[in-house]
């Protein structure tokens, strides 16, 4: 990742030497101006890491006072404040404002400590900005994501000009009509799913029936049109009929030859004789309506592909989202911390410890850990006095 540089100093010499000193670090891209308001019309067109502001800007401006404004552009900037008058400086206030570092004009300025003093804020920049890019790329992912999801409804709805009951149902009533037959239904296996839908094109609820003990899987396996006439339960063997199949005087069945992974079988009922015109007249409607059924099975099961895809690209970038939220390294502590021995409160209690000391160096840089560490320093040697 590249970071950007701000230098802000009204002496043209100074912002040259930074210029030519940060000339050698990778990755950076440097930009100097000479007073606060050539600062501001930057930071309000271009993304700023790192800010080093004279104190003493001219004009009754300071670089204090800059930073304050700057903020207002850029919540997560850092400054370095270079300045003849460190001793007048306002550490807790500036450390709050987001000043990580003062180099003294007064003292050995020299490109070493210099650039020592840009890179150890650089590199404490670097991870919590690599998690906001993540974090950012994952929002315009979903965003990006969600709004192509109506879009691609929307092309699946155009596209299915005649809805799958209307086809179901012109395909049996031309079936009811050339046979006499009273009624009708097709039913569709897809993988493990079975569906049937009855001459209104509407869908008829089944049972839980495994489909190899059906009247469709014989029709399906015989790949030919059956009558069943004036047949009694017990002549059916090991086959289980549907509800919607049961207590009829006769069957007419066709398979449906759909060859993309899908099986489906039309049927006629209670025509007091089937004829072989009529297995001949049905045999060839299931021919004629497997290529408009097929169509349909084809389109529903490319968007549901779609639709899958699409929802399991917003469920990945949710987890990721959430894995760097929860804190996957928090709980790797946690598991660390309980197999050293300590009970899962002792583990929680001291997770709570760390992630303060993250937030806290995420928030105010190294000067904040460094204080936060010599203050758990005195308390640990406090105890052990007090302990003996």
């Amino acid at each position: 990742m590249t970071e950007t540089i701000l230098i802000v100093d009204d002496e043209d010499g100074v912002r040259r030497t930074f210029q030519e000193w940060l000339a050698t670090l990778p990755n950076t891209r440097v930009l100097a101006v000479a007073d606060a308001e050539e600062a501001l019309l930057l930071a309000n067109s271009e993304s700023i890491d790192l800010a080093v502001l004279d104190w003493n800007l001219g004009s009754g401006s300071d670089g204090l006072r800059l930073l304050e404004d700057l903020i207002e552009f850029q919540p997560h900037l850092v400054a370095i404040l270079v300045t003849g008058f460190a001793n007048k400086a306002t550490p807790l206030d500036a450390m709050r404002m987001g000043v990580r570092d003062y180099l003294d004009k007064n003292q050995d300025l020299t490109r070493e400590s210099f650039l020592k003093a840009i890179r150890k804020q650089l590199d404490a920049i670097l991870p919590a900005k690599q998690q906001r890019e993540v974090q950012r790329t994952l929002r315009e992912f979903r965003e990006a994501v969600e709004q192509i999801l109506p879009l691609v409804r929307g092309t699946a709805a155009l596209g299915e000009t005649v809805p799958l009951p209307a086809t179901i149902h012109k395909l049996l009533g031309a079936c009811l009509l050339m046979t006499g037959a009273t009624d009708a239904a097709i039913i569709v296996r897809q993988g493990e799913s079975v569906a049937a839908y009855g001459a209104n094109g509407q869908s008829i609820a089944l049972p839980e029936l495994p489909f190899s003990q059906t009247l469709a899987a014989g029709v399906v396996s015989q790949q030919e049109p059956c009558v069943l006439q004036d047949f009694q339960p017990a002549a059916l063997g090991s086959v289980t009929l549907y509800p919607f199949e049961q207590n009829r005087r006769s069957i007419l069945a066709a398979p449906m030859n759909f060859g993309i992974g899908a099986q489906a079988v039309l049927e006629l009922f209670d025509k007091p004789e089937f004829t072989p015109a009529d297995r001949r007249v049905v045999a060839l409607l299931a021919e004629i309506g497997t290529d408009a059924l097929r169509n349909h099975m084809i389109e529903r099961q490319s968007q549901r592909l779609l639709f899958d895809a699409v929802d399991a690209a917003l469920k990945a970038g949710a987890n990721i989202s959430a894995s760097f939220q929860s804190g996957a390294v928090m709980e790797s502590l946690r598991t660390g911390l309980t197999a050293e021995g300590q009970t899962p409160a002792q583990a929680d209690a001291g997770l709570k410890l760390v992630e303060a000391a993250r937030a806290l160096a995420v928030q105010y840089g190294q000067p904040a850990i460094d204080h936060g560490v010599r203050m758990v320093e005195s308390v640990r040697k406090l105890l052990e006095e007090m302990q003996g």
